[in-house]
């Protein structure tokens, strides 16, 4: 005969296992069969972004350099693409897969979430450089649009991201950007930086070792089939062609060089003023957000007003306010002078 009271306790375990397993919304099954929806949804836009991305670059998207991308197996990108298809998100027809109008409009608001968050990433916070686009990876599938507009209002609404990449505007307009990589430039002519890529990681990681960043002027030396030699800062080095294709730059006029001087905030002395032209790539988080809510972006007007008796740091007036910066933060402002004088404060 068995125990009424181990029985009740037994029903009573049968029910709380049934409880966790079948509660709406909280129950591990729902959860799961949320996190499997999540999964699969960040796998089809992932796929519906490589589709972009290879339109973008004029490369043929196939289902093989799909799953390659995104770590599926052919099977999982063939039913990927099909699902893109019944979507209507994109055309599957010869050669490979097209966009659709509705396609080429979800995959834009998916690179601006990811640009935006980069720039985020660069200008508000220390996450190193190496790490922004996977965290940007994660985020672009979480933000919508409404987030993604706030975001850059916060920002001020960047034009560009830290790579040198367009971001694309709220209504998904995106500017035609016409490159040369380093692997092009013929040996004699000075580039300035304009754009890194950031995949794949190990090659970006390697361009930021070597003080690579936006808007670093380099010589090329030399160039051959296989190597771009370049000079910069007083050294010589080489660089493969497969590195030096992930570099777009901008050739400058002939007469200038890579150790051509730049003047910076640090070269202005009391009574001289300048216009800022850009804040180094090198300046990162709460360095650069404390620089950005000061006011010091592309335009605006600083003069130098007073030095320190030990000569650092130095007061500046920046937007009508009076700021200490110390040399090192000065040597970030990329200025170009202004010849009207203007009035030291007393």
């Amino acid at each position: 005969m068995v125990d009424p009271g181990l029985a009740l306790m037994v029903f009573a375990a049968l029910v709380v296992v049934a409880a966790a397993l079948f509660w709406p919304k909280r129950g591990l099954v729902a959860r799961f069969a949320r996190t499997s929806r999540i999964t699969e949804r960040v796998l089809l836009e992932d796929a519906l972004k490589h589709v972009y991305t290879c339109e973008s670059i004029g490369r043929l998207c196939t289902m093989e350099s799909m799953a390659g991308q995104l770590e599926v197996s052919t099977g999982k990108a063939a039913s990927l693409l099909a699902r893109l298809a019944e979507s209507d998100l994109i055309q599957s027809r010869e050669p490979g897969p097209h966009l659709t109008d509705r396609g080429r409009e979800s995959a834009l608001r998916l690179v601006r979430s990811h640009r935006l968050w980069e720039r985020y990433l660069a200008d508000r916070t220390g996450v190193p450089a190496g790490e922004w686009h996977a965290e940007a990876e994660r985020m672009e599938h979480a933000l919508s649009a409404e987030d993604a507009d706030a975001l850059a209002s916060r920002l001020g609404h960047p034009a560009w991201d830290p790579h040198g990449d367009p971001i694309p505007t709220p209504g998904g307009e995106l500017p035609e950007v016409e490159r040369t990589t380093l692997a092009g430039v013929p040996p004699g002519r000075t580039v300035e930086i304009v754009h890194l890529e950031d995949e794949p990681r190990e090659i970006y990681d390697a361009l930021l070792a070597d003080g690579l960043g936006l808007g670093v002027r380099l010589d090329v030396v030399e160039r051959s089939d296989r190597t771009v030699l370049v000079r910069a800062r007083g050294r010589e080095w080489p660089m493969t062609g497969v590195v030096a294709r992930n570099v777009s730059v901008r050739i400058l006029p002939e007469d200038e060089t890579a150790d051509e001087l730049v003047e910076t905030l640090r070269d202005l002395r009391p009574g001289e003023a300048g216009r800022v032209v850009d804040v180094s790539p090198a300046c990162q988080g709460s360095q650069r957000r404390r620089l950005l809510d000061l006011g010091v972006v592309k335009g605006t007007e600083i003069s130098a007003e007073l030095v320190s008796a030990t000569g650092d740091p130095v007061a500046y007036r920046i937007r009508g306010a009076v700021i200490a910066l110390r040399g090192e933060q000065a040597k970030w402002i990329r200025i170009e002078r202004v010849d009207a004088p203007v009035e030291l404060a007393s």
